[in-house]
């Protein structure tokens, strides 16, 4: 991890700084649940849910989502 105040962090490059984010991200993953969840988001997501128990076919999968993104870059 690098070890740096934090006015010597814009003095980085971009590779140092990049290294850096993953390192904080990384550190932050070891304790998940002191992640603060906000109420807007757990309705949000339990209205997806609610839907998606309801028409289980009106999804798109990772997949198919992944192919017609990388169609539309490639036609572009």
């Amino acid at each position: 991890m690098i070890n740096t105040s934090i006015a010597q962090v814009f003095e980085l490059t971009l590779s140092e700084k990049l290294q850096l984010l993953e390192d904080l991200w990384d550190s932050i993953a070891l304790n998940p649940e002191q992640i603060p969840v906000l109420e807007w988001h757990i309705e949000e997501l339990d209205e997806r849910k609610s839907a998606y128990l309801q028409n289980p076919t009106s999804v798109t999968s990772w997949d198919v989502v992944k192919k017609k993104i990388r169609k539309r870059l490639n036609d572009d």
